[in-house]
C-alpha cells in the first residue's frame, strides 16, 4: 500500500492506494460518526457493497445504502434527490458519513449530497474506475450536469479519505479503462515529460492492466493533482491546468448526450485539439501534436472528435465554466509537458481546429498546410 497526503493548509486527508485494502484501516478510523450511508450504482453494488457494508458493519457503523442507475446520463438533479432520499428516510443526522462506491459520476453526485446535505456533512471515496482513481476522487469538485452544460452546478467537498483499491479495476470494462488513462495521459502533457516518456516506454502493459505499473500510474497522476489542488483548492489559479482538453471535451459530451461518449473519450479527443490549436499558434510544432496523438491512440482513445457543427461546437465551449468576464480560457500546450492558461487563441484558429479535428486522422503537418 502506498500514501499520499493532498495538503490544504490546516487541513489534510490520505489517499491510500494498493491491492485489496483493509477497511478496517484504510476507511473506518476516518469516519468519524456512526451512521454511513453508502452510495453506488446498480453495476457496482452487486460486486462491492456488501463487502464494505459487512466491514464497516463489523466496526460499529450503522450502514444504510443508496443504490443509483448506472451512468452520466443519470447524472442530474433527479437521481441526486434519490440520494437526500435515502438520507431523510434513515432519519440520518449532522454526524452522518456518505460514502462513494463506484466512479467519477457516483462520487461526484455523492459528494454534492455530502456537501448540501444538512448544510454539509462527512464524505469518503472509494473510486472503483481507473479515471475516478486519478481524477474525480482527489481535489473536492463536486456537482451535476445540466442539459446546457456539464457540472455547471455544484460544490466544492473535500473528502476524508480516499481509498484506490487496484483490484477492483480488474472488474472495469476495457473501454472504462482507457477512458481513466485519458486521465493519465493528461497529466503528462500538462506537466510532467518524464511521466509522457514513462507513460511511452509502458502504454500497451497499461492497457493490459499490468497491476504495478498501473499502481505506478494512479500514483504519479495522484500527487501531481495533489500538489495543484493543495496550492489552488477552489481553483483561482493554476488549478484550471487540470481541465487540459475539458472545454471541448465537454462540448462534445454536451452535444452527443451526456453517457454517449464516455469522460475520458471526449477529453482524449479534445487535449488532441487543444495539441492542433496549439500548433496553430505557433507554441508547439506538428511532431509534437503527431506526438499527443499517437499516445491517445495507444491508449486505445479517440483521437477525432464526431462532426459536429462548427457554429454548435463554438457556443457549447462558451458555456463552459472557465468563461471568465465574457472570455473562454483555454488550456493549451507552451510545449508537450507545459500547460497555460490562455485567453490568446482567436475565434478564427478555434473554428479551424474544430473544423480539422472532425476530419479523419492525417498527418498534422497535412492539416496545418
Amino acid at each position: 500500500m502506498q500514501t499520499l497526503h493532498v495538503e490544504l493548509g490546516e487541513r489534510r486527508y490520505p489517499i491510500f492506494i494498493g491491492s485489496h485494502l483493509p477497511v478496517q484501516e484504510c476507511l473506518a478510523p476516518y469516519i468519524k460518526g456512526r451512521q454511513v450511508m453508502i452510495v453506488s450504482n446498480t453495476t457496482v453494488a452487486p460486486l462491492y457493497m456488501a463487502g464494505y457494508q459487512d466491514a464497516l458493519e463489523h466496526a460499529g457503523k450503522q450502514v444504510m445504502t443508496c443504490i443509483l442507475p448506472d451512468g452520466e446520463a443519470y447524472k442530474n438533479i433527479d437521481t441526486l434527490n434519490l440520494i437526500f432520499d435515502a438520507l431523510l428516510a434513515a432519519r440520518f443526522n449532522r454526524d452522518c458519513t456518505v460514502l462513494a462506491l463506484g466512479g467519477g459520476v457516483i462520487g461526484d453526485m455523492a459528494g454534492f449530497a455530502a456537501a448540501s446535505f444538512q448544510r454539509g456533512v462527512d464524505f469518503v471515496q472509494v473510486p472503483t474506475t481507473l479515471l475516478s482513481q486519478v481524477d474525480s476522487s482527489v481535489g473536492g469538485k463536486t456537482g451535476i450536469n445540466h442539459p446546457l452544460g456539464k457540472n455547471m452546478i455544484g460544490a466544492f467537498k473535500q473528502p476524508s479519505v480516499v481509498m484506490a483499491d487496484m483490484a477492483q479495476l480488474d472488474t472495469l470494462a476495457d473501454r472504462e479503462l482507457s477512458a481513466g488513462l485519458a486521465e493519465i495521459i493528461k497529466y503528462a502533457l500538462l506537466g510532467d515529460q518524464d511521466f509522457l516518456v514513462w507513460l511511452e516506454a509502458h502504454m500497451e502493459q497499461l492497457v493490459a492492466r499490468d497491476a504495478n505499473l498501473l499502481a505506478e500510474a494512479v500514483y504519479r497522476s495522484c500527487a501531481h493533482k495533489a500538489r495543484i489542488v493543495a496550492a489552488d483548492e477552489h481553483e483561482h489559479g493554476d488549478r484550471a491546468l487540470l481541465n487540459l482538453g475539458h472545454t471541448f471535451g465537454h462540448a462534445i459530451e454536451a452535444y452527443l448526450g451526456y453517457g454517449e461518449w464516455l469522460h475520458g473519450e471526449a477529453v482524449a479527443a479534445g487535449m488532441v485539439m487543444a495539441a492542433d490549436l496549439s500548433c496553430r499558434m505557433g507554441w508547439i510544432n506538428a511532431a509534437d501534436v503527431n506526438r499527443v496523438r499517437q499516445i491517445i491512440a495507444r491508449a486505445h482513445l479517440p483521437t477525432v472528435c464526431p462532426a459536429i457543427p462548427v457554429e454548435q461546437f463554438m457556443a457549447l465551449m462558451a458555456q463552459d465554466k472557465k468563461v471568465l468576464a465574457g472570455q473562454l480560457r483555454l488550456i493549451l500546450l507552451k510545449q508537450v509537458g507545459q500547460a497555460v492558461i490562455s485567453r490568446d487563441a482567436t475565434p478564427e484558429l478555434i473554428w479551424e481546429t474544430i473544423a480539422a479535428c472532425q476530419q479523419p486522422a492525417h498527418p498534422v503537418g497535412e492539416q496545418n498546410a
